[in-house]
């Protein structure tokens, strides 16, 4: 057995636990957990969080930089998050999503953003509640701190709070070799080859039948990635800031102008994502129920990849926001969940079901496409002189992959601090930024697979957590809507350390955030 089929099978061992009953129960129990706990803030209370997120950008503390050190805008800190949540789960995570389960995946990809919008909020609130000041006077923050600090000053749950912090952290660091790495460059690389195929390369095989060209694109991007990574979160924040809100709105315009020229299927496909969520066709395979499962599993599993609620991984970037308020950032992360599955990812399997490249009933793929193309194919349908489609969706799939990357070199270098100190993180940035390769080399289903099963790995402690912390996350949230809502004269409720609460409640009532 080859080195390659020996990880393929205990991937799919591993996959095969973290993604089946046990994984889908606690992720939706969660999601459904956090909105009820806090009476559906998600719906109850959307004027208040959308005037205080995407209705906010034009105030000088949502987008004005800081020169506090570590410390980032809130805006930057969702754009940074946005890097690391909207990259390939929104463009291939989809097509494969549709291609498995069927159109009814969508459907159950938008019940776990629902859902995941709370559990996305809570990980944030939490994230703050519990930060602290690592030995380079930065705020550090995440599920290990909460898991710790929040889950190991219960009763009996000392030992268990650590051990689970430490697997996280372990978890975290491998999942940004997949999801935060291979993952990401494997696609990057797919589109680009296919979409500005240089023959004199594509054509040279290296290294056991990977083409010269695919290396070398590998290596543009890893050299990239080094001089950004490099010089820490402020550079990181600083690409982002500019890069996520220029690809959202370009993508999101060039999927509108598809939909609208194929009008006449907007109907018919709204149609099957629901039909199908409940009786999906044939080709999905199975019985009924297995049928069903197969499309929700999907549904679940690319949108977790896509908008990462419930992995515990942007509040260690929402960590490093300016903001007081614990629920102030919790909002953003309710917005970052939207932004990502209910706006990126529903015009994505707009375009792929309106544009005629999938058949909703037989799930046969256009001539030529594959999973990973069906998007830029889709684009063709519409830009189809000189390739222009796929080209531009190539150009998109690099910008969203290559962000995501940041964003996940981050996240990484945060449980490797909490592990080792924040003085050896440069190490953990140089493996990561060695790991880039790898994603040129590894056949797409692999580096998907595995990226899936350390998404779940990495999801099992902070579920357990964020579920375990939910009677605070309610008490935070009543605080906050008692305060800043009712208008209660209470005291705030911001930080488990006393310091850090009387500084943050000090720098509220100097009319900080």
């Amino acid at each position: 057995m080859g080195i390659l089929e020996w990880i393929t099978e205990i991937n799919n061992a591993v996959n095969g636990f973290v993604w089946g009953w046990v994984g889908l129960i606690l992720l939706l129990g969660t999601g459904v957990i956090t909105t009820v706990v806090t009476k559906v803030f998600q719906v109850s209370h959307i004027g208040h969080w959308w005037k205080n997120t995407i209705g906010s950008l034009f105030k000088k503390e949502v987008i004005g930089h800081t020169k506090e050190k570590g410390s980032i805008s809130p805006f930057q800190a969702l754009c940074t998050a946005l890097a690391a949540t909207v990259g390939t789960g929104n463009i291939a995570g989809v097509a494969a999503a549709i291609c498995i389960g069927g159109a009814g995946a969508v459907f159950w990809m938008w019940v776990a953003a629902f859902f995941g919008m709370m559990t996305n909020y809570s990980e944030n609130v939490l994230g703050i509640f519990f930060r602290r000041k690592n030995a380079n006077g930065e705020w550090s923050g995440g599920a290990m701190y909460y898991l710790r600090d929040g889950l190991g000053v219960k009763k009996g749950c000392k030992w268990i709070g650590k051990v689970l912090a430490v697997l996280f952290c372990i978890f975290t660091m491998l999942a940004s070799f997949g999801i935060g790495s291979m993952g990401q460059v494997n696609k990057i690389v797919a589109n680009v080859a296919a979409a500005f195929d240089v023959s004199a390369l594509s054509s040279i095989e290296v290294m056991g039948g990977v083409s010269l060209y695919n290396i070398i694109l590998g290596v543009i991007v890893m050299i990239l990635t080094a001089l950004i990574t490099l010089g820490g979160l402020k550079r990181i924040a600083s690409v982002a800031e500019k890069i996520v809100p220029f690809m959202v709105v370009l993508f999101v315009a060039g999927s509108l102008i598809i939909i609208a020229i194929n009008y006449a299927s907007i109907i018919p496909a709204v149609k099957a994502i629901f039909v199908n969520a409940f009786k999906p066709e044939a080709f999905v395979g199975g019985t009924l129920g297995s049928a069903i499962m197969l499309a929700a599993q999907q549904g679940f599993k690319r949108g977790v990849f896509s908008n990462e609620a419930g992995l515990g991984s942007s509040v260690m970037v929402h960590s490093n926001s300016t903001v007081k308020e614990p629920v102030k950032q919790g909002m953003w992360g309710i917005f970052e969940v939207f932004a990502d599955t209910m706006v990126v990812c529903t015009m994505t399997a707009l375009v792929i079901l309106t544009s005629g490249v999938f058949n909703m009933k037989t799930g046969e793929l256009a001539a030529g496409l594959t999973d990973a193309t069906l998007v830029g194919g889709a684009f063709n349908t519409v830009f189809s002189w000189g390739g222009i489609g796929q080209k531009f969706v190539a150009i998109a799939m690099f910008l969203f992959a290559f962000t995501t990357v940041l964003g996940w070199s981050h996240y990484g270098s945060k449980a490797w601090e909490y592990l080792f100190g924040a003085k050896t993180t440069i190490i953990f940035k140089i493996i990561h930024v060695c790991t880039v390769i790898f994603g040129a080399i590894l056949t797409s289903s692999l580096a998907w697979d595995i990226s899936d099963t350390f998404n779940g790995l990495m999801m099992l402690p902070n579920l357990i957590g964020v579920v375990t912390l939910c009677p605070l996350v309610m008490k935070i949230t009543k605080n906050y809507i008692n305060r800043k809502i009712k208008g209660k004269d209470v005291a705030p409720v911001l930080s488990y350390d006393s310091e850090i609460e009387a500084e943050s409640a000090e720098a509220i009532a100097n009319g900080a955030e």
